[in-house]
């Protein structure tokens, strides 16, 4: 399969063209972003290219409204669990890399089922498996069998109740297998979409053919997963050039399978062991950052987008406002780093989590800050999935399906892991939020599910 839809030249005449574009232009393309009209490539290009404060204060307010409009209020909540560190690739920004020397691990799945039981203790439902790429110490049987582990698992406040999945490119075959054991999204980062800083920043392993990455998701979704998540990390390339690349992609399996990202991740360049992050000449400030993530959000008004812990506690607060609607809590970007933080042993992350809250601590403060924590995963097991879910987000119904398991997801947390202090805030919010669901009949069972739920009569209600 020929790479044919990411044409280099392409983007960058568009990015020169755009550094010409006049101020009345791009407010008339701000305009259209504001009444829900879709932007051109070039426009796309300018919004990216404008230095004008006024623009990107207009930028951010756009973002802003078009968030609130489509998610409402609601951020779904995960966790990233790193399962292997062996690697044969050589990625120049990774520290798993498979020239540094430090002692690898693979959880046995009595180290995976103490990393999940932590994980479900602090409420999380939604998890994201992550591992190195190595056929040799971490196959796709290997995964399959942690994957049947983590589902296998029951307590007292329920179970893991989707996987989502963040593993290297593999087969059609594969991806096949993954489907049958039920994944949620798979997630990959293409890292960057301009080939030759690609080819420079993956010497080495699997990894290095740009082609057989870049084509990861029509082989997933010939495989029959039509919920794909992509990114970029920025940082390594031109950050224009990789939006662009990102939504040319989305434009391309919109086309060939009628639904694109489900979500588009958006991880910065950060300092992590084996590498010096003053070797990369295309760090992105928080500005900039700030600015990328909320043309992307204008850009692809209806794909979901995650913020990690890569990102300290202030810029995560702004780029909710921005767009962001998916974050982690409580991480470990490490193998087995859920146990080693509770032995306070020293770790060996992926990358540095700037971010080091507690769980709780950000769940509570996005309450106070007006958010919902969602921990639903009614889309995956209802089969809302692909273009039945992008159909519905687009009509404008997904939010009555979302805001009412969004409240049920809330109420079951806090009644599972939430002290008095933090049932009193989510109960405060749920009344605030129920008269917001539109259809009458919808409203009235997530009230009467809420009750049961607080009365201990039933959990796991979901539409």
């Amino acid at each position: 399969m020929e790479n044919n839809f990411i044409n280099q030249k392409y983007i960058e005449d568009l990015l020169e063209n755009a550094k010409f574009a006049d101020d009345s232009d791009i407010n008339l393309s701000l305009d259209k972003a504001e009444e829900g009209k879709n932007l051109s490539h070039s426009e796309i290009a300018a919004l990216l290219a404008t230095k004008n404060p006024e623009h990107a204060g207009r930028i951010f307010d756009i973002a802003g409204k078009i968030k609130k409009r489509i998610y409402g209020n609601r951020i779904v909540m995960f966790a990233p669990l790193y399962v292997s560190d062996f690697c044969v690739n050589r990625c120049v920004y990774c520290s798993f890399k498979c020239v540094r020397n430090f002692e690898r691990k693979k959880l046995t799945m009595d180290e995976l089922r103490e990393e999940v039981k932590i994980l479900e203790s602090i409420g999380h439902k939604r998890l994201a498996l992550e591992a190195g790429e190595s056929d040799e110490q971490c196959s796709i049987d290997y995964i399959l069998e942690c994957i049947r582990t983590i589902y296998d698992m029951k307590f007292k406040n329920g179970e893991i109740r989707r996987v989502n999945v963040n593993i290297a490119a593999t087969t059609t075959e594969n991806y096949r297998k993954l489907k049958s054991a039920g994944i949620g999204t798979y997630i990959l980062f293409q890292e960057t979409y301009h080939e030759q800083v690609y080819n420079s920043v993956h010497p080495a392993g699997p990894k290095k053919d740009f082609t057989w990455h870049l084509n990861a998701f029509d082989r997933a979704q010939d495989a029959g997963i039509d919920d794909v998540g992509g990114g970029v990390l920025f940082g390594l390339s031109n950050p224009d050039f990789d939006v662009m690349g990102l939504l040319l992609h989305n434009e391309h399996l919109e086309k060939k399978y009628k639904t694109g990202f489900h979500t588009i991740s958006v991880p910065r360049l950060c300092p992590a062991d084996g590498m010096d992050i003053s070797d990369f000449p295309n760090l992105v400030d928080d500005a900039v950052f700030a600015k990328i993530t909320a043309v992307i959000r204008i850009a692809v008004p209806f794909t979901g987008m995650i913020l990690s812990t890569r990102e300290n506690h202030n810029m995560r607060k702004k780029l909710l406002q921005l767009g962001i609607s998916q974050i982690s809590a409580g991480s470990s970007t490490e193998v087995g780093g859920y146990a080693k933080k509770q032995r306070n042993e020293k770790t060996n992350p992926q990358f540095l989590v700037n971010d080091e809250r507690s769980a709780v601590s950000i769940i509570t403060e996005l309450i106070d800050d007006g958010f919902i924590p969602s921990f639903c995963t009614a889309c995956y097991r209802g089969g809302r999935t692909g273009d039945r879910f992008m159909s519905l987000a687009k009509s404008g119904e997904i939010g009555n399906v979302c805001l009412p398991n969004a409240l049920m997801t809330l109420c079951e947390y806090s009644m599972d892991y939430g002290d008095d202090a933090f049932r009193e805030k989510s109960a405060a919010i749920i009344e605030n939020e129920i008269p917001h669901i539109a259809d009458d009949a919808i409203r009235q069972k997530t009230t009467e599910s809420i009750k049961k739920i607080r009365s201990g009569a039933g959990r796991d209600f979901y539409i």
